[in-house]
């Protein structure tokens, strides 16, 4: 004599979702990226601000180390070398050229840099309204690092 298990025939039957489970997963998802996706569009903006205040950073503390051995070497030298890299100076501070402020904070590559009558301008590729500036030390004056880029700039 046979017995059946009374049940398992309707289990063996319903192998997958049923089309309303499938309905609920979609729209719970689309909610997710509804919500998700808004966040993260932003994100292009806030990493070039991120960027340039990095740099603008690195400008500062290569200004302060590279004065730092300015003064350590006698206050007179032309130059002075970090990492290997012979600085030019101006007044006790890297001058604002490509082989002064430039070599000093290691910029390269992924930004636009431009030198005139003593300002260095550094900006994001392709963006002119995401710059800071850098104007090297005169006899009177240290040298200024001009604010760094808002979100609404760049």
């Amino acid at each position: 004599m046979q017995f059946k298990q009374v049940g398992s025939l309707s289990r063996a039957k319903q192998a997958g979702f049923t089309l309303i489970e499938l309905i609920v997963v979609i729209v719970i998802l689309g909610i997710l990226a509804a919500t998700a996706l808004p966040r993260f569009a932003d994100m292009g903006d806030d990493a070039r601000v991120a960027k340039m205040a990095a740099a603008r950073g690195s400008v500062l503390s290569a200004m302060s180390i590279s004065h730092g051995e300015w003064l350590v070497r006698g206050n007179a030298p032309a130059t002075v070398t970090l990492e290997g890299a012979a600085i030019d100076m101006t007044n006790g501070y890297p001058s604002a050229s490509a082989t002064g402020i430039v070599a000093a904070a290691g910029l390269s590559g992924d930004y636009k840099i431009t030198h005139a009558a003593g300002v260095t301008t550094v900006e994001e590729t392709g963006k002119s309204s995401c710059q800071f500036t850098y104007t090297q030390a005169t006899a009177t004056a240290a040298p200024v690092v001009g604010a760094a880029p808002a979100l609404a700039s760049c």
